[in-house]
């Protein structure tokens, strides 16, 4: 089965597990000349116009507050390091933004940079004791300073399924969540956080329950995708339904409906006369949608 590898996946470090497990030795790859660091502001992310923007050691300007290493590609360490002001000749953009204009594998870096980078901002005093907290293993896992607590990164997986009306069917259910798109024509997956003690298939069930009051059977994974805004992974799934009649959530939801193939494929092909908007080919969203309309899925 063929690997779909999404924007913000691909990342092609090695995030240095051996590496990790020495302070020094992480302090001493900070301090190399061969180092690369990759400047971040307020979670935005430095970028020359043709790709990310590496600066060098000494390139570096004083007064960081925070150093991330991300692992280390042809025995070279890069790092992560977060800037208190925009200095001169650094360009900064929205990592959401940015993305469609960087590589894959580069998605796949600002992920993993920009989730640590938030993460150290939101936990900076330990839960257990309130006392404050420091980086440890590169910034990897924090430790409080009293207690001598470990403090680990979470990530919250969320389920994205694509509903159909039967197996080998030819209808897809896409619902519009309230917000800011809640009066437009923008339909999407329907998708929900996993609970505590579920599995991936009893939280696709439950979440099309929920939000479309639909029955499902049948759950097939199709891919993930790392969403660092804020360190969540997108498990995709498709799904059979077992009931047909939709009663939607309206505090969720603002519409729920069934669309055939050809509806689905024209809004993933942005087609002029499509009748829906859907997700672009940055969200897993898309791909879900894609790979049933090409029937490159059998459920």
């Amino acid at each position: 089965m063929s690997e779909t590898v999404h924007t913000y996946a691909g990342n092609p470090l090695d995030r240095g597990e051996s590496l990790r497990r020495s302070e020094e030795t992480i302090a001493a790859l900070a301090a190399d000349d061969t180092s690369l660091f990759l400047p971040f502001h307020k979670l935005e992310v430095a970028n020359d116009g043709d790709g990310l923007c590496w600066l060098e050691r000494a390139a570096i300007p004083a007064g960081y507050r925070q150093e991330i290493f991300l692992g280390t590609r042809d025995n070279v360490a890069h790092f992560a390091v977060d800037l208190p002001e925009v200095p001169t000749g650094l360009t900064f953009t929205d990592c959401r933004s940015i993305a469609a204009a960087l590589s894959t594998e580069e998605t796949g870096i600002v992920a993993q940079a920009r989730a640590q980078l938030e993460w150290h901002h939101r936990n900076p005093f330990c839960a257990l004791c309130g006392a404050p907290s420091q980086p440890e293993r590169g910034g990897q896992i924090r430790r409080c300073t009293s207690c001598e607590s470990y403090i680990h990164p979470r990530t919250d997986p969320v389920a994205i399924m694509l509903v159909v009306d039967e197996p080998g069917g030819n209808r897809c259910l896409l619902g519009r969540p309230n917000g800011r798109l809640a009066n437009s024509n923008f339909f999407t997956a329907l998708a929900g956080f996993l609970d505590q003690g579920e599995s991936i298939e009893e939280a696709v069930r439950r979440e099309v329950w929920e939000e479309a009051g639909i029955r499902v059977g049948a759950v097939r994974y199709h891919s993930s995708q790392p969403w660092p805004f804020s360190s969540q992974l997108m498990i995709g799934c498709h799904a059979v339904a077992e009931t047909h009649e939709i009663r939607f959530d309206p505090v969720e939801m603002a519409d729920v409906q069934w669309f055939s193939r050809a509806e689905a494929g024209a809004a993933v092909d942005q087609a002029t006369d499509a009748a829906i908007r859907v997700p672009g080919a940055m969200a897993i969203a898309h791909h879900l949608i894609r790979s049933w309309v090409q029937a490159e899925v059998e459920l």
